[in-house]
């Protein structure tokens, strides 16, 4: 889907081992994450201590990130992770090849290290062994956010300021202050509604940003229009939050009254959940008035905070 404004549009060694197999590490983040800088001891009572040495023994030779179990090995001992043992034939450091060895005596010591979030960086300091630190990292709520405009496939992702300040700067989103608005979306050709978005909008409300989405899509084979909000933050803070839409002319209007649903939720889901204002096509084409070949809808909003 393309962005439409107000108007509608359719819408040997580690360098050796990258050139060699064309791998790449994941995440750049992983170049200065703790992993790498670790020189002091983090182990706690239960667990080895886990020093700079050791995190280098965990380093995957061919992406440069720390190995999990399974940790896999050549005849010769060389160790890689599991991804990228599923990518190459031979060995990296020897090109002998490779069979399917685990390394068992790294894996334990893998399981026993206590180790930092992967999400340090952005602000989460607790430290994890190895399996629970996978599990926590799953809903870490340090841990960056996919940018939330639904009109392109946008792979940015980061904190909240960092995604408010790129959909100003890089997708042009109109940005407004202020809990209570009223917008106005128009179509020329409203009989063509499949794949169709409206341009972002983002509210500053309460200290926090909320994003308007407006589309039309086909629900079955019935053509609608539906108006939603998404909350820039985590779930229990959007929960904090309730808002109310409502569209309507000629002595009618429909309204709906909804919490705001997080940005950890896509676009998609949110959509697809149908949990917003649903217009139909012929009811959004009365409210529209004149010869109902021209879409014209006026959907006026408002957004509080519940009391605690």
């Amino acid at each position: 889907m393309a962005p439409g404004g107000s108007n509608y549009q359719d819408i040997g060694d580690s360098r050796s081992a990258y050139s060699d197999y064309g791998i790449a590490p994941e995440s750049a983040e992983f170049k200065n994450s703790p992993f790498r800088k670790a020189a002091a001891v983090i182990g706690g009572k239960n667990g080895v201590g886990s020093n700079s040495a050791v995190h280098e023994l965990l380093e995957c030779p061919v992406c440069m990130n720390p190995m999990y179990p399974p940790i896999h090995q050549c005849p010769n001992g060389h160790t890689l992770c599991v991804k990228c043992k599923s990518k190459v034939h031979v060995c990296p450091i020897c090109r002998h090849e490779l069979g399917n060895i685990r390394c068992l005596a790294l894996e334990k010591i893998a399981e026993s290290l206590e180790l930092p979030c992967r999400y340090q960086i952005y602000g989460c300091q607790d430290i994890f062994t190895y399996h629970t630190r996978l599990r926590h990292e799953q809903n870490c709520r340090f841990r960056p956010y996919n940018c939330p405009y639904a009109g392109s496939e946008c792979a940015v992702t980061g904190d909240i300021q960092y995604l408010v300040a790129h959909l100003k700067d890089d997708h042009k989103v109109d940005m407004h202050d202020g809990c209570t608005f009223n917008h106005r979306y128009v179509k020329s050709n409203p009989q063509e509604v499949e794949n169709a978005t409206w341009m972002l909008t983002v509210f500053n409300c309460f200290g926090h940003q909320f994003c308007l989405h407006f589309e039309a899509f086909n629900l079955g084979l019935a053509p609608v229009y539906m108006a939603f909000l998404r909350f820039m933050g985590d779930d229990d803070d959007a929960k904090r939050f309730s808002y109310s839409l409502e569209v309507g002319g000629f002595g009618r209007k429909l309204t709906w009254q909804g919490v705001p649903r997080s940005i950890r939720d896509s676009h998609k889901t949110v959509r697809d959940s149908l949990d917003g204002l649903i217009i139909q096509r012929s009811m959004a084409l009365f409210f529209s008035g004149g010869d109902r070949k021209e879409l014209k809808l006026k959907v006026a909003g408002r957004i509080w905070r519940e009391p605690l």
